[in-house]
């Protein structure tokens, strides 16, 4: 119990530079008393309190801002950032080492019954007010933009912006809007491209600019897939007009 504890308060002060110790951080980290309280509300609920683990949920979504199902499965060391509007769902399952900003979702789309939230991988971080809609695989390493909505799996090492989501860049490697990597056109597939540093990458299980930890909280440098798509019509534009004019040059 203290070895996770110590760990749950460790992965605050590696991601947070507000956090100057170890009791700020158990008296004033709501992220943190969520989760603490969800292992205590998964516990009783596994054990058939079902009603009573429901009941510590609200309390601490009173008390906290965040919303956990006590059926909620919780891997190590997940960081929720400020985390008021935070909801996950009852069949959500987390991995290791993520990281939730304020106004993040893992929900469903509907009523239907069994599997109807996202599993999210290890090591993902997932923007402030993304919403991850449905029983689908978030892959270990990926990145969800701010304000998202992602409504299909996403693969290991990919970044998801836009409503609806749209995979930009896996590892290293921006896409256009159709997925198809922007520094060659027509590939759909990576390793079909001789070297690809963005194949090397995730085939070495990392990405540059990780740390050794694999935590990523960049935010803000993420491709636009419009802007993309737009600089290659402008190409597109620029050669046509090159073209008429040494037509009209010639005539």
């Amino acid at each position: 119990m203290f070895k996770r504890l110590r760990s749950d308060i460790k992965c605050v002060l590696d991601r947070d530079p507000a956090a100057r110790n170890g009791l700020e951080v158990f008296l004033c980290y709501p992220g943190f008393h969520a989760v603490r309280n969800h292992r205590v509300a998964h516990f009783l609920h596994k054990h058939g309190f079902k009603l009573l683990a429901r009941c510590l949920s609200q309390l601490s979504r009173f008390f906290t801002g965040i919303e956990i199902h006590p059926g909620a499965t919780i891997g190590e060391r997940l960081f929720i950032d400020h985390g008021m509007g935070v909801v996950i769902g009852e069949t959500a399952i987390i991995g290791n080492d993520v990281t939730l900003y304020q106004g993040t979702t893992l929900g469903g789309t509907g009523k239907d019954t069994g599997k109807r939230h996202p599993t999210i991988g290890n090591n993902v971080m997932i923007s402030s007010g993304a919403r991850v809609l449905g029983p689908f695989k978030v892959g270990d390493y990926a990145k969800i933009g701010a304000g998202a909505v992602v409504l299909n799996e996403v693969p290991p090492y990919a970044t998801v912006v836009g409503v609806p989501g749209r995979i930009v860049k896996i590892a290293n490697c921006p896409r256009t809007p159709t997925g198809e990597p922007a520094c060659t056109k027509d590939t759909t597939d990576c390793r079909l491209i001789e070297n690809c540093p963005a194949v090397r990458a995730a085939e070495n299980g990392a990405v540059p600019g990780r740390d050794e930890s694999g935590v990523d909280l960049d935010q803000i440098h993420l491709p636009d897939p419009v802007a993309i798509e737009l600089e290659q019509l402008k190409k597109r534009l620029a050669a046509m007009e090159e073209k008429l004019n040494k037509l009209s040059s010639e005539k």
